[in-house]
């Protein structure tokens, strides 16, 4: 797997490359520190995932990751950063981002990078459990009228949102994997979605 790193913080930077290049799985191919810098690497190496703090000087992660993801709709971002923040979450979200974890979850990059590339999102605990707060879901109702769900279909749905993996579905719900992905393929074809990001921007933005 090849990755980019960007964050303002060359000490960081320099620090996860060489954790995750003697990781053996993990090649990274570019050191950047600035938004506009990570627009230009992605440009020019178009790695498998790019790893990319939020606050910087000049223009953020987020902006970097807009422009990026406009385009390259496909590209991997997985947000790297110390604020569990409301507003850059759900801008996360929003923009397609495949992932966001807390620096603090240092043991976690790895696993978290290698789950990006199977194509599934990764959302910290921390980060999940800001979201659940920001949402207020405990009082709120998920409105699926007129979207021809079932009820296992708004089930899934809602566990993606709380960041659940295929594997974690599969055991929560006693299906196999295999049948959550063929739910999960349904769902996103039935709402014209992309993948599990846009379907966890669409939970949330049809609580009521």
């Amino acid at each position: 797997m090849k990755i980019i790193v960007v964050d303002d913080d060359k000490i960081v930077a320099v620090s996860l490359k060489t954790i995750l290049d003697a990781s053996g799985r993990i090649e990274v191919i570019a050191l950047g520190s600035s938004g506009e810098e990570a627009v230009e690497l992605y440009r020019l190496y178009r790695p498998d995932i790019m790893l990319m703090d939020i606050r910087m000087n000049g223009m953020t992660g987020l902006e970097a990751g807009e422009k990026i993801l406009r385009d390259d709709p496909d590209a991997r971002i997985l947000y790297l950063t110390t604020f569990a923040d409301d507003e850059y979450i759900g801008k996360a979200l929003e923009i397609g981002a495949k992932g966001y974890i807390l620096k603090q979850d240092f043991e976690g990059i790895a696993p978290a990078l290698e789950t990006v590339l199977e194509g599934q999102t990764v959302f910290g605990k921390a980060v999940v459990s800001r979201m659940n707060q920001y949402m207020n879901r405990s009082s709120r109702s998920f409105d699926h009228a007129g979207y021809e769900l079932n009820e296992k279909e708004t089930n899934i749905i809602s566990l993606v949102a709380d960041g659940m993996s295929n594997k974690e579905i599969a055991s929560f719900l006693y299906l196999s994997e295999g049948t959550v992905r063929n739910y999960l393929s349904n769902i996103l074809e039935k709402l014209g979605l992309r993948d599990r990001t846009q379907l966890a921007v669409f939970y949330y933005k049809n609580l009521i």
